[in-house]
């Protein structure tokens, strides 16, 4: 295989390769970037109306606004903030660590404060309230009256100098206001000509305080009573602090984690990793003997490199991370798969174990690189129109991709190499699966039709549901996670919320979490709601909040779409260049399609949600099965020079026997690992891996009975070495 002064040369740098990464990564706690929803935090994307400033002025009104806000979050001493703009109209804001809701109120709020004096001409109010109120002139609600105020500001924020929280004789908080110089002057001379009148402060247009102003004022200070909590009046300070926004800002998308959800997703993430760890190895083990124990090491550095890849490219390792993570390990079995299932067929050939090594290497090569390109295809789109956790899926799944090649071709070589330099002579493995010769072919018909009719009902059945198949990712709207402690029923819930006015809404356990619950809402009900289940429960802990503007559900819609067009395009255009005619290409892409729209459509039967992490797992699918198609595309091509007096029918019944085996060991090693995910990776991750699961089923099925019969109906009865490529 390798020669001994080579093997040791590649056994050191392989030993030095492992050193660096173990250095690198460790402690992971330390090297290793956590998302959001692992650590806890908040995402927020907040777009501003520019409909009120030149095009010229937007890029210094932008850059300002993310300078104030970056001062308005610094008050919550928070570290590792991440404020940027995204685009040329939103920035983005991202707090690790925590989650408050006076964030969200503090980036959103305009900051705009205004001293203006109220009428008191009664007749000139009454006179208002029926026919308008005259110009230069605003009627204003405040409490449970209507005020009469002028239009123009006698003092506005900019004569500002400081704002502080105090309390009044009372105990109640407030917020107390120090003017600059010339501000004080302006504050002297508006109360000197004004005494006895009321004086109406508002906050971004809104009466928080309506003084009257008994004396000139002289001494430079104001204050803002209210109903102000003391948080609340902290918050108002600081607002005032920072300056007002140079442009209005709105919530277009809120992701917040809290620490208690974040703390239960890694452990269900390390759980899901050890539990798929168990059932591969296991079944690898008792399958592969030997093999198995090659097998292990090479998924055990598999893990290592992805890690030193995530801290050597600065990338974020998130929930969904964790789960390309964990799908990983089922892929990269298949690498290994490939390779024992040639050595087993070159054995069986009775061939002396060193060339069977070598044979089985160098032909399971070229369909090791061209099954895992595809599935990179589609990480790729997955990469360039995902946000969030999913970029960091389609992270986790690349590096996982390169490092399982890497491992299988290199450091597997390497291994079989020192074995048989110790004098290795079997490689005993099991055969569960016999050798078949089963006419595929002959069903194709009768498959076709079968999968004619599931696409189509699951599509009529997700059609049928209208938006209704769609989650909050597309839709726009929100969906809150509590933890409420003592546990309430949720019927009790159901009418509290009710009872408070909320209306289409949906309430639902949070099975994840004891005492937890999820509210689906259309509108943005946070605070509102959070309000009401303080009010009636003794401990309500906000554990999620995804909120997501019907701009931006639309923006994300169309991005998965995209992603998904793309990437079967990519692999259309990569499967025709890597066997030379189209027909292969369109037939893999055919049952590309069959397999996700199957997923989609038992995965709205199941009652999922179309999500970002579903897309994902749909993209996926499109590239695992496209892995399987390839593999018995290789083999058609391999066998079609010395089959070439045979019908093409007959060479794809020979391949896919060849490499049946193959198929159904490596579907359900990955079979396995998903299901680990299923079963543990909480409701975050369920929808993601039931779509997984089906998908995985489809993409074998569709390999065998849908894309290798399909070549026969766009190249009939041709032979395939016409095709065949060298």
């Amino acid at each position: 295989m390798i020669r001994r002064s080579d093997l040791k040369l590649r056994l050191i740098g392989l030993l030095i390769l492992i050193g660096l990464c173990v250095f690198y990564i460790f402690p992971i706690g330390e090297k290793i970037n956590l998302g959001l929803d692992l650590k806890g935090g908040m995402y927020v994307l907040l777009r501003a109306d520019v409909s009120e400033i030149d095009k010229d002025k937007v890029p210094n009104a932008i850059s300002a606004a993310v300078a104030k806000l970056r001062t308005r979050i610094d008050t919550f001493g928070v570290k590792e903030t991440s404020i940027s703009i995204q685009g040329d109209k939103s920035i983005l804001v991202k707090v690790p660590g925590l989650v408050d809701r006076q964030i969200i109120d503090k980036l959103k709020k305009v900051g705009k404060l205004e001293f203006k004096l109220v009428s008191d001409d009664q007749q000139k109010l009454s006179k208002a309230l029926e026919e308008g109120p005259p110009e230069g002139y605003q009627l204003k609600d405040y409490k449970s009256s209507k005020l009469l105020i002028k239009e123009e500001p006698v003092l506005t924020g900019s004569d500002l100098s400081e704002s502080f929280v105090g309390f009044d004789p009372y105990g109640a908080a407030e917020v107390r206001l120090r003017f600059t110089s010339e501000g004080a002057d302006k504050f002297a001379k508006v109360t000197q000509e004004n005494t006895g009148k009321i004086l109406a402060i508002t906050l971004d247009e809104k009466i928080r305080s309506t003084p009257r102003i008994q004396e000139a004022i002289l001494g430079g200070r104001a204050q803002i009573t209210g109903d102000f909590s003391t948080d609340e009046a902290k918050a108002t300070s600081s607002i005032l602090n920072s300056g007002a926004l140079p442009v209005p800002l709105t919530v277009e998308e809120e992701r917040s984690v809290g620490p208690l959800l974040g703390s239960d997703s890694i452990q269900r993430g390390i759980n899901s990793i050890v539990l798929g760890s168990i059932l591969v190895i296991s079944f690898i083990l008792v399958y592969y003997l030997l093999g198995g124990i090659i097998t292990i090491i090479c998924l055990a550095l598999d893990l290592l490199f992805i890690l030193a890849g995530l801290h050597m490219f600065g990338a974020t390792l998130t929930l969904p991370g964790i789960a390309g993570m964990i799908l990983t390990l089922g892929m990269a079995v298949d690498a290994n798969v490939l390779i024992f299932e040639r050595i087993r067929e070159e054995l069986r050939l009775e061939k002396p174990l060193s060339v069977a090594v070598r044979n089985g290497f160098d032909k399971a090569k070229r369909t090791i690189f061209d099954a895992n390109l595809t599935t990179l295809i589609a990480a790729l789109f997955l990469f360039i129109y995902g946000t969030g956790p999913i970029r960091g899926f389609a992270t986790t799944l690349s590096l996982g991709i390169a490092a399982s090649i890497f491992t299988a071709i290199f450091v597997g070589r390497v291994i079989f190499s020192y074995f048989l330099d110790l004098r290795l002579k079997k490689f005993p493995m099991l055969s569960i699966i016999p050798r078949s010769h089963i006419n595929f072919i002959k069903l194709k018909n009768i498959c076709l039709v079968i999968s004619l009719v599931v696409v189509v009902f699951g599509l009529f059945k997700f059609y049928q549901k209208g938006e209704a198949a769609y989650g909050v990712d597309f839709t726009g709207g929100q969906n809150l996670e509590y933890k409420i402690t003592p546990n309430a029923n949720i019927a009790d819930i159901r009418n509290l919320v009710n009872n408070a006015g909320f209306s289409d809404i949906t309430i639902q356990e949070f099975k994840d979490i004891e005492g937890g619950i999820i509210v689906k809402s259309k509108n943005d009900i946070a605070a509102q709601l959070k309000q009401s289940l303080d009010d009636q429960y003794e401990n309500v802990e906000e554990l999620k909040v995804t909120t997501v503007g019907p701009r931006v559900g639309k923006v994300l819609r169309k991005k998965a779409i995209f992603a998904i067009i793309f990437s079967l395009l990519g692999i259309l255009i990569y499967v025709a260049y890597r066997f030379k005619h189209f027909d292969f290409a369109f037939a893999a892409v055919i049952a590309v399609f069959h397999d996700v729209l199957i997923s989609l459509g038992i995965m709205s039967l199941a009652g999922f949600s179309v999500n970002l992490l579903t897309v994902t797992a749909l993209l996926t699918i499109a590239g695992y099965s496209i892995n399987d198609t390839i593999v018995i595309y290789d083999r058609i091509r391999e066998i079609s020079p010395r089959m070439h007096k045979s019908k093409l029918s007959e060479i794809i019944n020979v391949a896919i026997n060849n490499t049946l085996s193959r198929s159904v060991i490596t579907s359900l090693t990955t079979i396995l690992v998903v299901l680990s995910i299923y079963l543990l990776g909480g409701e975050a991750l369920s929808g993601f891996s039931f779509t997984l699961l089906i998908g995985i089923i489809a993409g074998t099925y569709s390999s065998i009975y849908i894309a290798s019969p399909l070549v026969l109906f766009f190249r009939k009865s041709h032979l395939l070495h016409k095709v065949s490529s060298k």
